[in-house]
């Protein structure tokens, strides 16, 4: 994916020399049979740089299965990976494992993937850094074992697909490790996640795949990246998704004539990027294309349904360019995750849901007026259900009331902002929760306060120029901010619920 890992992930690697001595050979480590993935599976990236709980966000957006980026190694050269080429994240118990045991234990899963853009443009996409075909099985069956996952996936693009070497290291690898499971009774798949144009692969895939099937090497999974195409086309993200797994489908074809035509879709996976892609906003990929999208993953019996990133899927940065923490266009938290979760087989996914929106989403009030907004509710599955209102984020000065506090989905109810002159100037950001049986929903309003006479913030003013760690504080538009890890020009207010800047309220 054309995402970068942390800085402080960069240091470390630049500063770091691991040995590849001490993995284990083949034919070392637990050969229990995990659970297989099922026949459909929606697994959405989690950024593994962020420092937050997979399990936990997985709980969050109702999300079983992830796909975890990535694994890569700390060093060019090295045989060792670790989770974003950090050495403080190994794979081990400490690297993730209480997270993706608390996945297993609800009834999901992970597909831990090696590779991604940084790696593979660093060097440090472990069958480019590492030389020794067996060093590099073992290292899959390490995660294998550690971890309890019946998939890997393999990243793969940019330099790395250039990489004659490397492509064929790797496949060499991924080819020993399936003989070991087989040996074993182990279930194993493989999926390559790659670039595509609207057509399907570009010659440089296509040739990864050809070099798989000379070495023996069974691939289950193509996983095609449909974003990011660079082509300065007029795009409508939906429809392309749909020309290009079509043209892999029949490259697929030529590859493995002896398959039918449902097996061959079968293999197909498709990742989006939800919102604005690296690109900008001519590739964008709406919520309407996320419903197409689905129906036609249903009706043609693809495997994999994933996007870009968990981390994403939220309305933090309306407007706003590509980034790791907001999708850029106006949504709710978590709704492209809702449209994708019922691909899973047997999801189990509410049959009824409903979303919550603020028009106008902003307003401006001099200290002492009051301002308002209508909250619309409306049915997005199933049936209308009840849903309870509440109102959080007001500041000293302020008093938030809605009217109704209750509605049924597809009613509405009114916001009011009363400020006193005692409020503090700034701009502060007032959340309306909707609850209702199928679950919970957000939506913000950023009220902005001119000419109150209230208290000031006492924390220093956040600087874009700045190196902050995790627990510094900040204040910046009337709130106290404080980092959760390393950061250096990002704005509070700008990185979501899930970005580094945690809002401690309005000061």
């Amino acid at each position: 994916m054309r995402r970068s890992r942390s800085v402080r992930a960069l240091v470390t690697a630049a500063v770091t020399t691991v040995a590849a001595a001490g993995m284990a050979v083949l034919g070392a480590g637990s050969a229990e049979a995990a659970t297989p993935l099922p026949d459909h599976v929606f697994a959405p990236y989690f950024e593994s740089w962020t420092g937050e709980s997979p399990a936990d966000l997985a709980a969050a957006s109702g999300t079983k299965h992830l796909t975890m980026a990535f694994l890569q190694t700390a060093t060019r050269g090295s045989c060792t990976p670790y989770w974003n080429g950090d050495t403080g994240l190994p794979i081990s118990a400490a690297g993730f494992g209480d997270d993706i045991r608390t996945i297993q234990a609800r009834g999901g899963d992970v597909i831990p993937s090696f590779g991604g853009y940084t790696a593979d443009t660093t060097g440090t996409e472990i069958a480019d850094s590492c030389t020794d075909v067996d060093q590099i099985a073992a290292a899959y069956q390490k995660v294998v074992t550690t971890y309890d996952v019946t998939r890997l996936d393999m990243d793969i693009e940019v330099d790395a697909l250039d990489n004659t070497a490397g492509i064929d290291r790797r496949n060499k690898a991924i080819k020993k490790l399936q003989d070991w499971a087989a040996a074993n009774g182990r279930t194993l798949e493989i999926s390559y996640t790659l670039p595509t144009t609207t057509r399907g692969l570009a010659d440089s895939g296509y040739a990864l795949l050809r070099n798989a099937v000379a070495n023996g090497t069974r691939v289950d999974v193509v996983n095609i990246m449909t974003f990011d195409y660079y082509d300065n086309a007029s795009h409508d993200m939906a429809d392309d998704t749909e020309t290009a797994a079509q043209g892999l489908h029949d490259q697929l074809a030529r590859l493995y004539p002896g398959k039918t035509d449902s097996q061959l879709w079968g293999m197909v996976g498709v990742t989006e990027m939800p919102g604005v892609d690296d690109f900008g906003p001519a590739e964008t990929f709406t919520l309407d294309n996320a419903r197409q999208v689905y129906a036609w993953a249903v009706d043609k019996g693809i495997d994999t349904l994933s996007f870009w990133a968990l981390q994403r899927d939220n309305g933090g940065c309306p407007g706003g360019p590509a980034a790791d923490h907001c999708s850029g266009i106006e949504q709710n938290t978590w709704d492209f995750s809702r449209i994708f979760a019922p691909f899973t087989s047997g999801s189990g996914q509410p049959a009824d849901d409903f979303s919550v929106t603020a028009a106008p989403a902003a307003g401006t009030v001099a200290a002492g007026g009051t301002a308002t907004a209508t909250v619309r509710t409306a049915v997005t599955r199933g049936e209308a259900q009840e849903v309870k209102l509440t109102v959080g984020g007001a500041p000293a000065g302020v008093t938030a009331s809605l009217s109704p506090a209750t509605v049924t989905a597809g009613g509405t109810s009114t916001l009011t902002l009363a400020t006193t002159g005692a409020v503090a100037s700034g701009t502060y950001r007032i959340t309306v929760t909707g609850a209702g049986a199928s679950g919970a929903h957000t939506a913000d309003y950023t009220l902005t306060v001119t000419g109150g006479t209230g208290g000031r913030c006492t924390a220093g003013p956040w600087s874009a120029g700045t190196v902050y760690t995790g627990g510094q504080q900040v204040s910046h538009k009337g709130h106290t901010w404080k980092a959760k890890w390393w950061t250096t020009g990002e704005e509070p207010g700008t990185t979501g619920q899930w970005g580094v800047w945690q809002d401690l309220g309005a000061c």
